[in-house]
This record gives structure tokens, C-alpha cells and sequence, in this order.
């Protein structure tokens, strides 16, 4: 079953829009890659991060800029991620303009980190771009939201803790 249920703002009774079609992709294969991370899959993830120059995460725990770096995080990510079993986004704005488009709002995550069961808030925005008429994300920027400082705390250590271990 899926962990990630999307609250997004009253429908709008206007026709379908691009915003529409956005939305809808990010209850769909945006949900699918969150979960798989969550789960310890970053496959999905790196499957809808453009591939084209300029790319960066500025994460709640780690920050990366460049492909080689960001395709290295989601990996580490997936490395420490298992048995996500919640994982709620709380959409708070969401827009398109041409061939560009952002979300925000607030991760509510339930998942085991390194094998230890954690629960978390993020604040979360993204930038997208469409390439080749694909969404994909550019950039993405979370902090842990106040009521989540503790988990914050841990989550660094446990990232701190992996990259201090050799690779191999």
C-alpha cells in the first residue's frame, strides 16, 4: 500500500489547467518515487531528477549540487531509508508557468532509518522543469519543520555516521 497521501487545496471549478495536469503528476509518479526512497529504492527518484545542468538539493541533513553529487545523496538516501510507513505531503502552493513549475508544503514521514523507526517533518520546495514534455525536478530545498528538531538531530547523525564509513 502506498505511504504518501497528497492534501492538496479544494478542487478548482475551472477547467483543467497545465497547474491541473501538474498537480495530478505529483499525486502520481512524484508520490511513487517519494515512497520507493522512503523504502529504500532511490531508482524512481533519479528517474524523474532532470538530467540537465543546473541540479541541487539543499537537504534537511545534506546538500548536494551537480549530477554526480545528487545521483551519490538519493543512493546514500536509499542506503539508510526502509519500511517507510507513512508518508504524507501537505501541499501549501503549487504552480506552473511555462516550462517551469514549484511545489511546497510539508513532508510528514514515518520510516526506519539505518533499521531504527523514526517520525519526521520537512519543509519542502521544489523547482521543476519540463524536458521534453516530462516533469522534472531541478532543485529541491527541505528543512525540518520546528516540531521536528529531535528527528532532524538524528537524521543528521545517522547520514554523518554513513559517510564516515568507507564505500565498498
Amino acid at each position: 500500500t502506498p505511504c504518501l497521501r497528497l492534501v492538496c487545496p479544494r478542487p478548482r471549478k475551472e477547467p483543467v489547467s497545465d497547474r491541473d495536469d501538474f498537480v495530478a503528476w505529483t499525486q502520481t509518479r512524484l508520490r511513487d518515487a517519494e515512497i520507493a526512497l522512503h523504502n529504500g529504492d532511490p531508482g524512481p527518484r533519479l528517474a524523474i531528477w532532470s538530467t540537465q545542468e543546473p541540479v541541487s538539493v539543499l537537504g534537511a541533513a545534506r546538500s548536494a549540487v551537480g549530477q554526480e553529487a545528487v545521483r551519490d545523496l538519493f543512493h546514500s538516501l536509499g542506503d539508510t531509508f526502509s519500511n517507510c510507513t507513512s508518508h504524507v505531503y501537505e501541499l501549501v502552493a503549487a504552480d506552473v508557468v511555462g516550462d517551469m513549475a514549484f511545489t511546497a508544503g510539508y513532508e510528514r514521514t514515518q520510516a526506519s532509518i539505518n533499521g531504527e523507526p523514526r517520525r519526521y517533518v520537512l519543509r519542502a520546495t521544489q523547482v521543476y522543469r519540463r524536458e521534453d514534455g516530462d516533469w522534472k525536478v531541478a532543485h529541491r530545498h527541505a528543512d525540518t519543520a520546528e516540531d521536528s528538531e529531535e528527528a532532524r538531530r538524528q537524521l543528521v547523525a545517522e547520514l554523518d555516521r554513513l559517510e564516515a564509513k568507507p564505500l565498498g
